[in-house]
């Protein structure tokens, strides 16, 4: 996939359906317990009749930010590593999705490394929400989910540092956690699909956030 692929080559919101719950499974692992999760949520949407797009973020070249600030200074507010890295469909995504489902696995009491550089990346758009950027400012308030599995059965903070992080990544984009599901325990590739009652609550939460898609306001593309 080349850099700066335009939101217009993103399928569903390609075809101009922005109803469509945006899912991001955020481990480097592939086929393991984030991939587990999205796919639960996804056959929960479409139990409902729903459809979803999945991005598996380990797919997208994604550059750290370096810290230079020229993103504040640039005219447009636009980080330069846009153009040298896959970054921008990923954004593009938050912008036009009515809700979202995120997967990851908790590294160090944190988010993995490529998921927490996608993070810091939105810098860039956290500045020109500062500045009253209309587009960011007119966005309206959606719904996120998430789901954090641990390897780790112990810990009281296990998920907070996680969870704080990814509210304020998402209120650039004014999303708001409405729930979250955490799971300890969880390390080899296939606990996930081992843990049923885990299954039936992510298929239920999927269901449920197709539902609130079709009640909530359509998002119109800008």
């Amino acid at each position: 996939m080349p850099p700066g692929r335009p939101m217009e080559e993103i399928a569903p919101y390609s075809q101009g359906d922005f109803s469509a719950p945006a899912i991001f499974s955020c481990s480097p692992r592939s086929g393991g317990n984030s991939d587990s999760a999205a796919e639960f949520f996804r056959e929960g949407v479409c139990q409902a009749g729903g459809r979803a797009q999945v991005f598996y973020l380990r797919d997208y070249a994604i550059h750290p930010c370096l810290g230079c600030m020229r993103c504040e200074l640039a005219p447009l507010g636009d980080c330069f590593l846009g153009a040298r890295d896959q970054s921008g469909p990923l954004f593009q995504t938050l912008l036009a999705a009515p809700m979202l489902f995120i997967a990851a696995p908790i590294y160090f009491y944190h988010l993995p490394a490529q998921f927490k550089a996608w993070i810091d990346r939105s810098q860039s758009y956290y500045h020109r929400w500062e500045k009253g950027d209309p587009r960011l400012r007119k966005l309206p308030p959606r719904p996120a989910i998430v789901n954090l599995v641990a390897g780790r059965r112990r810990g009281e903070k296990l998920f907070e540092g996680a969870l704080l992080t990814l509210k304020f990544f998402l209120v650039t984009f004014n999303f708001t956690i409405e729930e979250h599901h955490a799971f300890r325990g969880i390390d080899a590739s296939e606990d996930l699909r081992m843990h049923p009652e885990a299954r039936e609550e992510l298929i239920a939460a999927g269901r449920e956030a197709w539902a609130t898609c079709h009640r909530a306001p359509s998002i119109l593309k800008t």
